[in-house]
């Protein structure tokens, strides 16, 4: 930052607690900042279909779920975890709640059926198979001549 600096220290981040960065990232944070590692893919031609391995850590394979609609293969992740911690009485002593969902999306083609998609989840990496398949030609338009 280029504010003047008293005695080695910025007195505008000793006013505001923080740094106008941070404060700005913290405003206009967005559930993709949040999701940075996660769900990191790798897409491979394998000739006659596609091999899409995602990364998903501290998922499980009931918190996945993979939607087709208008060529858009989406899949999401939603996991929800919470721990409590009581002493003898029945107080808690600690209770924590953790929820975490992410989601990307792929165009995959209109022609891809659900069927024509193979997945399966292991060790925390989904690995799907989606075959290439041809676009349906593109009729052409014929024009009549008008004389």
């Amino acid at each position: 930052m280029l504010a003047p600096s008293i005695f080695g220290r910025n007195f505008v981040d000793d006013f505001f607690g923080n740094s106008f960065d941070d404060m700005f990232q913290e405003m206009f944070r967005t559930p993709q900042n949040e999701t940075m590692g996660l769900m990191s893919t790798d897409v491979q031609d394998m000739g006659d279909y596609y091999q899409l391995e995602m990364e998903l850590p501290g998922y499980q394979k009931e918190d996945l779920k993979a939607d087709l609609k208008d060529g858009y293969l989406t899949i999401s992740a939603e996991h929800k975890e919470e721990n409590d911690e009581k002493d003898e009485k029945g107080k808690f002593v600690r209770q924590e709640r953790y929820t975490g969902y992410c989601q990307r999306s792929f165009y995959v083609g209109e022609n891809i059926t659900q069927n024509d998609i193979k997945a399966g989840f292991e060790n925390g990496v989904l690995k799907m198979a989606i075959p290439k398949k041809e676009a349906k030609a593109v009729e052409e338009k014929k024009y009549i001549a008008i004389e």
